[in-house]
C-alpha cells in the first residue's frame, strides 16, 4: 500500500503547505509545469519524487524529467503526461497509447482544472490535480492525495489551498 501526493502546475511556486499536506504520503508525483529546478529539488529532498516536464519547463527540467512517465506501483499501471486531456477529449499525442495499452491510472495537468473521472471504455481512472501554483487563471489551488493498494485506488482527497 502506498499513499500518493499529487500536484501539477506549480510554475516555480513553492508553498510549505505542500510538505504539511503530503507528510503522510510515501511519494509525491508532479504532472508537469514544475517551473524551476529549485522547486523540484525541494520535492526530491522531501519524498521520493516522480514527475514529467510540462510546456513551460526549461531545459534543466526537461533533462531531468521525461515528457511521459509510465511505471507500475502497487499493482497499478500509471501513465503521467502534462498535456494529456481527459476521457472523451484525450490529446492526440497520447491517444494512441491510451487506446492500445490503457493504463490503470492516467494523470495529466496543464488545464489548471481539477478533474477526477473514470473512463469506462478504457477502465482507466483519470486524475488532473488542477494547479498548485499561483500563476494562471485558476481561482482555487488544489492538491490530491490517494492510496494505491493491490491495483485499487481509495481514500482520494482533494485539498484546496486558500
Amino acid at each position: 500500500m502506498k499513499r500518493i501526493g499529487l500536484l501539477s502546475d506549480t510554475h516555480s511556486h513553492w508553498d510549505e503547505r505542500y510538505v504539511k499536506h503530503f507528510a503522510e504520503c510515501d511519494e509525491v508525483w508532479h504532472a508537469g509545469d514544475i517551473g524551476s529546478l529549485e522547486v523540484a529539488e525541494k520535492f526530491e529532498a522531501f519524498r521520493p519524487f516522480r514527475a514529467v516536464h510540462g510546456n513551460i519547463d526549461g531545459r534543466d527540467i526537461r533533462l531531468r524529467y521525461p515528457q511521459v512517465n509510465r511505471f507500475t506501483i502497487e499493482g497499478a499501471d500509471v501513465l503521467i503526461k502534462h498535456i494529456g486531456g481527459y476521457p472523451g477529449n484525450y490529446d492526440a499525442s497520447v491517444r494512441g497509447t491510451l487506446f492500445t495499452q490503457p493504463p490503470t491510472l492516467f494523470i495529466s495537468g496543464h488545464s489548471h482544472i481539477l478533474k477526477v473521472m473514470h473512463d469506462r471504455r478504457l477502465n482507466t481512472l483519470h486524475i488532473n490535480p488542477g494547479a498548485a501554483g499561483i500563476s494562471g487563471f485558476h481561482k482555487v489551488r488544489t492538491l490530491v492525495r490517494f492510496t494505491i493498494d493491490n491495483g485499487a485506488f481509495s481514500n482520494l482527497e482533494v485539498i484546496e489551498l486558500a
